[in-house]
C-alpha cells in the first residue's frame, strides 16, 4: 500500500499572542496533492495555525516542516519563495489599488513575465469576473469578488500549497458554491489546500483529511468522509 507524502507537517506547534497561549501543542500533516481541512468554533485557533505556517506568528515552540524542510524561524516572504501562498481571513486586498494591480503584487516575487502573463489568463478563466473587472479599484468589488481576488492574488504566486482561511466568509451561499467548485479546480491543477472553514459541511465534503480544533488543540483527526459520520462532529459543527 503506498501513503501519500505530506508536503506540510506540524508537530507540537505553540503559538503564544502575548501571555495568551493560542495553539498549545498543534500536530498535523497535509498529504501533496490533497485538500485538507481545519475546522472548529470561532476562536479555536485555527487562523492562527494558518499565520503560523506562514511566519506572520512566530511560533514559540515546535517544528513545521515544509517539503521536508523546517519552515518555524522564516519570515512570511521567504514561505512565500518556498511555494507557499496564503489567502488571509477579511480578504485583505488592496483597495486603491486596481483588480489587475492586486493580482500582479501576487507576483511580486516571480522574474518570468510570460509567465506571469498566463498565469493571469489562468485566474480569470478560474474568476472570470475579475477581467470584467480589471481596471476597478479592488475596494469598490463587492464581497463575492473580494474573495476572488484573494483567491487569485495567491495563486499568482504559483504555490505548490495554498493555505485558504474562511474562504465563504460573509458570502451568499449560490457564492460559496462557487468558490468552492473554484477551490476542486485549483487542487486538480496541483496545488495542495489547507483549508480554515467556518463552513464545517462543505469543507469536509472537498476534503481528503479532516481536523477538528478546539481551544487551541486538534482534538479529532480522521478521513473528512469520516468525520462527516461522526456524532460529535455532527452535533458541533453540521447542525444535526
Amino acid at each position: 500500500m503506498t501513503t501519500t507524502q505530506s508536503i506540510l507537517e506540524l508537530k507540537d506547534v505553540h503559538t503564544y499572542y502575548g501571555n495568551i497561549h493560542a495553539l498549545k501543542g498543534v500536530s498535523c500533516s497535509i498529504p501533496a496533492g490533497e485538500i485538507a481541512c481545519l475546522i472548529g468554533a470561532n476562536g479555536a485557533g485555527k487562523s492562527t495555525t494558518l499565520m503560523t505556517i506562514f511566519g506572520v506568528q512566530r511560533a514559540s515552540q515546535g517544528e513545521i516542516r515544509y517539503k521536508g524542510q523546517p519552515i518555524q524561524t522564516l519570515r512570511p516572504e521567504k514561505v512565500a519563495a518556498l511555494g507557499v501562498s496564503q489567502t488571509p481571513e477579511g480578504r485583505q486586498i488592496f483597495p486603491r489599488m486596481s483588480t489587475r494591480e492586486n493580482l500582479e503584487m501576487g507576483a511580486f516575487l516571480r522574474k518570468d513575465r510570460s509567465e506571469i502573463e498566463k498565469d493571469l489568463e489562468w485566474v480569470f478563466s478560474l474568476f472570470p469576473v475579475l477581467k470584467d473587472r480589471m481596471r476597478q479599484l479592488g475596494g469598490t468589488l463587492s464581497g463575492g469578488e473580494q474573495q476572488m481576488l484573494a483567491i487569485g492574488r495567491a495563486l499568482m504566486s504559483r504555490p505548490e500549497l495554498l493555505l485558504l482561511d474562511e474562504p465563504s466568509l460573509g458570502l451568499a451561499p449560490k457564492l460559496v458554491e462557487k468558490i468552492f467548485e473554484t477551490i476542486l479546480e485549483i487542487n486538480k491543477s496541483g496545488v495542495t489546500i489547507f483549508l480554515v472553514e467556518q463552513n464545517a459541511h462543505m469543507a469536509l465534503t472537498i476534503s481528503g483529511m479532516g481536523y477538528v480544533m478546539e481551544t487551541g488543540r486538534v482534538v479529532l483527526t480522521d478521513k473528512a468522509s469520516a468525520l462527516l459520520e461522526n456524532e460529535q462532529v455532527k452535533k458541533a459543527y453540521l447542525g444535526e
